[in-house]
């Protein structure tokens, strides 16, 4: 008779042993997975992400283009198009989309109580937040692809484009511009979980990234040389991530150093550029993923108690 308590006992404290036991990257592997199946029952999301960079994209190149093209010429290369040049800055609007409201799934889980649920399972924090991450790495890659794509049509169909100056340093350079991609893209999620774990509402949580992400796109590299823009955009450009993240891109696919903010000479050609680029966005990545994830921590013990 004793038994059979006994037993039970057993098997619940082997399951639990179990299910705490699970390692970081398989706790990162489960999040990614249910955040790629949420993600993917939101057409609206994954329409909206997909499209609105190539609305944004046509409309800029024609809209500007005629203004700043000759500025281009005369500061860059001049061979370059301005749908060239505007090319990475569109990469990056659509990754600050994308990643700027990664929070909301957070506030989502926290209206329904799956976020409660998953604070008191033994899953690592870090890799809960790691595999959330993952999961909107999918949706920036397949943006980034749509939108090189859509350029090189662009500069293709414009008479006289040089369309052979497009992207100088070809598959390799496509592969490293998802690269800096992806590292800017954690940049923003982690922001956006940040404000997510601190309101806990979705409508501030849209309001408050919007409300930073998208000035912070005219106070960089984006869409004009710094050179050009008041002394204090300059300024502020130097802290800037999105100046960064452009600038790593737009060295990628014009095959030289144009490194805005400051210089740097210890490397050759474009790797003055990328690499910096890559570690000022790395610190970035780092600081403020470490106060999502300590959010996390914060909001899993409370939740315990």
């Amino acid at each position: 008779m004793s038994s059979v308590p006994a037993e039970r006992n057993a098997t619940e404290s082997g399951s639990v042993t179990r299910a705490s036991g699970n390692n970081s990257v398989t706790d990162a592997w489960i999040s990614f997975k249910r955040w790629l199946v949420k993600t993917s029952r939101n057409p609206y999301v994954t329409f909206t992400s997909l499209i609105q960079p190539v609305i944004f994209f046509v409309l800029m190149a024609e809209v500007l283009g005629a203004i700043a093209g000759g500025t281009i010429a005369q500061t860059v290369q001049s061979d370059i198009t301005y749908v060239t040049y505007l090319t990475p800055a569109i990469i990056i609007q659509s990754t600050l989309a994308a990643a700027a409201v990664s929070g909301i799934g957070l506030v989502d889980d926290m209206e329904t109580g799956m976020f409660d649920k998953t604070l008191i399972s033994p899953m690592n924090r870090a890799a809960m937040f790691v595999g959330k991450a993952l999961s909107e790495v999918v949706r920036i890659t397949a943006q980034t692809g749509i939108i090189l794509t859509l350029g090189y049509l662009l500069v293709v169909l414009k008479p006289g484009a040089p369309a052979a100056q497009y992207l100088q340093t070809g598959a390799v350079g496509v592969l490293g511009i998802v690269v800096v991609t992806v590292i800017f893209g954690g940049v923003f999620m982690a922001y956006s979980n940040i404000v997510a774990l601190v309101t806990r509402d979705r409508e501030a949580t849209v309001m408050i990234a919007n409300l930073l992400t998208f000035p912070l796109l005219f106070i960089s590299s984006a869409f004009l040389p710094l050179e050009i823009l008041p002394g204090w955009i300059q300024s502020v450009a130097v802290a800037n991530p999105i100046t960064y993240g452009v600038d790593g891109i737009r060295a990628l696919m014009l095959g030289q150093d144009v490194m805005s903010v400051f210089e740097v000479t210890a490397f050759a050609g474009l790797w003055n550029t990328v690499l910096p680029a890559v570690v000022v966005l790395f610190g970035f990545n780092i600081a403020l993923g470490g106060i999502a994830v300590g959010l996390l921590k914060r909001a899993s013990k409370a939740a315990v108690q």
